[in-house]
């Protein structure tokens, strides 16, 4: 393995490897195949859905009798203590102008029109205006006509409310936000990865090999994840923006470790070939293994049963991989044509090693460690699990209905429909009765379930009969989603087996209860496939298992920070249901990542050194990468934090915070006091675990160089 990887550095290969990229990216653009990637994102409901829930059954079932999937779009209008004849003339008149926009996706009613008055409330402090959108998966079907809709709407005049909202209010506010995340995501990160580099780097010219380099892992992963929506993968905005962050986070880590290793080596060599060429072999394997097991992990997320949960898997794959090939190849082809000079101004000559890594900070760090291991390791586990207890607050009342940071007008018309109808006004649960002479008996064994306050027909056709059941609470708050079995239940009964319950309530219930499935086989195989990368890495059976723990625990410490933070700071409503599993995955994958290059190091070094000078000195060559690599990785992470969506913060935050506080404390205090305290053990049942301390180590005050001299 580290022979081929460091094929990269000789100079046919790499003559190749630059011409590959170079025509690769100009395919790229010339084909527009980001944009087109773009382009391909599903929004809509059924790319977030699980495959075999009830609610896409009946979505399904529902767009053969209504000829599409259909969203509501209502307009409502309210005014406190009642609407004035004035406010009835500019209803009458806006109703009138709606009526005049030309889109083919509006739905027309037997009498030609859009849109009509659906309701009155009871006290006459509000109207609802209603019309159909039938969606094609497209962006524009549904955010252009609640535009315009908008416009024409306005926000009413002297204590008149008005507000759109209603299912398709709701999209175009998602792909509003989505469409700004797409540009100003990628920006920020760039920008923020620019501005690490030259404090890590401290050079103006060598942070320019791995920005470029992780930009065309950028460009090329979105080529290809075009090529994947084609194969039929759905991506949509969530997933779009977790894998740029991945591939910045995770490109710019994995060049930050070749580039510290060849800086080490030409320390030791004259030609830059051969530099590149031991920075490859030794480096390389790490890189590889680590992007392995990020690959694998996230593939794990394809089993999933939620759409939007099973299509970040493939995606995320993909962008981890390309990011990880353009480290191992384009950068190390570029970095050996460049002079050492790219280093200005700390250009690194041989025998010139500057501040001696395995003598500097990190070493003594590690020295301190090992005074009193058990210590250490005891202390510092109890304080990860007492940052753990915070998973106690743990609240999953995120919802569609509550997940904008910002003020969208989507919400703000839901309550305004809360303060004079019953909720679930703005958008009932849809029942699809497959036997027309039973829908009469289920309306009524629906009505009598206590939470529901009328169901009405809406559709006949050859397919059956479609029920609108409006419920009294709000149709996006998490006790309306609890009314859903016994909803289905009534009306399985009463409408026999062919009788579907679905619409919003039910997708966002389906949903929890798919996430729930998820959890269970996810989180354990992720487990396991970790597991064995590192047992395959490391050759060992005691290390993988305690490094496995250890990330765990840090999981558990960073989400109960997260959970508290998000209640007590940041004032959430609530947590999704799926940022756990989201955290899980990215942090147990990322956070063995730093344990991968630290121990893959550590046993480069006992093999030489003995399992105690192994660690010291594994510990003191791979601090300062390490932790820069882990910063870098937070802070593009921490870029989703700042979105208008609450849980692309909270999974920005926990993350970030994770990657943290896997890479200050428990990469560089709880995993070394732990491999100081077992010792030669850790790598049972390797033979190394009987060897390693049988060898001379370097005493207290021995000068220690590296194994590589």
């Amino acid at each position: 393995m580290s022979s081929f990887l460091a094929r990269a550095a000789q100079p046919r290969i790499r003559v190749f490897i630059i011409a590959f990229w170079l025509i690769a990216i100009f395919a790229c653009f010339g084909f527009n195949l980001p944009g087109k990637f773009s382009d391909a994102e599903r929004n809509e409901s059924s790319s977030y859905l699980p495959a075999d829930a009830e609610s896409t059954q009946a979505l399904e079932a529902t767009k053969r009798l209504q000829g599409g999937e259909q969203a509501a779009l209502v307009v409502v209008y309210r005014r406190e203590g009642g609407l004035t004849p004035q406010d009835r003339v500019q209803i009458q008149r806006d109703l009138a102008e709606l009526n005049r926009l030309d889109y083919p996706q509006l739905q027309q009613g037997r009498d030609g029109r859009v849109f009509h008055r659906a309701a009155v409330a009871q006290d006459g402090s509000a109207v609802l205006v209603t019309g159909n959108i039938t969606s094609d998966g497209e962006s524009e079907t549904i955010a252009d006509p609640v535009q315009d809709a908008r416009d024409i709407a306005g926000r009413g005049e002297g204590g008149l409310e008005v507000a759109v909202t209603g299912p398709a209010g709701y999209s175009a506010d998602a792909i509003k936000v989505f469409e700004q995340i797409n540009g100003s995501l990628v920006g920020a990160a760039f920008l923020l990865v620019f501005v690490l580099l030259i404090f890590i780097y401290r050079s103006p010219i060598l942070l320019w090999f791995p920005l470029i380099a992780v930009a065309f892992a950028e460009i090329a992963t979105r080529g290809l994840g075009w090529a994947l929506t084609e194969a039929g993968v759905t991506v949509n905005g969530q997933s779009s923006s977790i894998l740029s962050v991945l591939v910045l986070g995770a490109g710019t880590d994995y060049a930050l470790l070749l580039v510290a290793r060849y800086r080490e080596e030409l320390r030791r060599h004259e030609g830059r070939q051969e530099a590149m060429t031991r920075a490859l072999r030794s480096a390389g394997p790490a890189i590889f293994a680590s992007g392995m097991t990020v690959i694998a992990a996230l593939l794990t997320l394809s089993v999933a049963e939620l759409n939007s949960t099973a299509s970040l898997g493939p995606i995320g794959a993909l962008g981890i991989a390309v990011a990880m090939l353009s480290m191992l190849t384009f950068l190390p082809a570029t970095l050996v044509l460049a002079p050492r000079g790219v280093f200005w101004p700390r250009v690194p000559h041989v025998g010139d090693e500057g501040e001696d890594a395995t003598h500097g900070r990190w070493r003594r760090a590690a020295e301190r460690i090992a005074v009193h291991p058990r210590r250490v390791w005891i202390g510092t586990a109890a304080i990860l699990l007492v940052m753990a207890l915070g998973n106690l607050a743990y609240n999953d009342s995120l919802t569609t209905g509550n997940g904008f940071r910002d003020d969208v007008e989507s919400v703000e018309g839901q309550e305004l429909i809360d303060a004079s109808f019953p909720g679930g006004a703005n958008a009932p649960t849809e029942i699809v009765v497959a036997d027309p002479q039973r829908a009469r008996a289920t309306a009524a064994a629906v009505r009598r379930v206590e939470g529901v306050a009328d169901v009405r027909p809406a559709l006949a056709g050859s397919d059956g009969v479609l029920l609108n059941a409006v419920l009294e609470g709000d149709p996006y708050d998490k006790d309306t989603f609890a009314l859903v079995p016994e909803i289905r239940q009534a009306a399985h009964r009463a409408g026999g087996e062919g009788t579907l319950v679905g619409g919003a309530s039910a997708v966002e219930y389906d949903v929890r209860e798919a996430n729930k499935h998820d959890a269970k086989l996810i989180v354990p195989l992720t487990l396991l496939v970790v597991l064995v990368v590192l047992i395959l890495l490391l050759r060992a059976l005691v290390a993988p298992l305690i490094l496995t723990a250890t990330v765990v625990l840090s999981f558990a410490a960073a989400l109960g920070v997260g959970f508290v933070v998000f209640d007590v700071v940041f004032g959430f409503p609530g947590s999704s249901p799926d940022l756990a599993l989201f955290a899980f995955v990215f942090l147990v994958a990322l956070g063995i990542d730093y344990n991968i290059f630290l121990m893959a190091r550590v046993r480069e070094e006992s093999q030489r050194h003995g399992a105690r000078e192994g660690m010291l000195r594994g510990l003191a060559v791979t601090g300062g990468v390490i932790t820069s690599a882990g910063v870098v990785l937070a802070g593009t992470f921490l870029v989703l934090a700042v979105l208008p969506l609450v849980f692309l913060t909270e999974i920005g935050f926990v993350v970030a915070f994770g990657v943290l506080l896997d890479t200050l404390v428990v990469r560089s205090i709880l995993v070394p006091a732990l491999v100081f305290d077992i010792g030669a053990k850790i790598w049972w049942p390797s033979t190394l675990a009987s060897t390693i301390d049988h060898r001379r180590a370097p005493g207290p005050g021995a000068t220690a160089y590296s194994t590589d001299r």
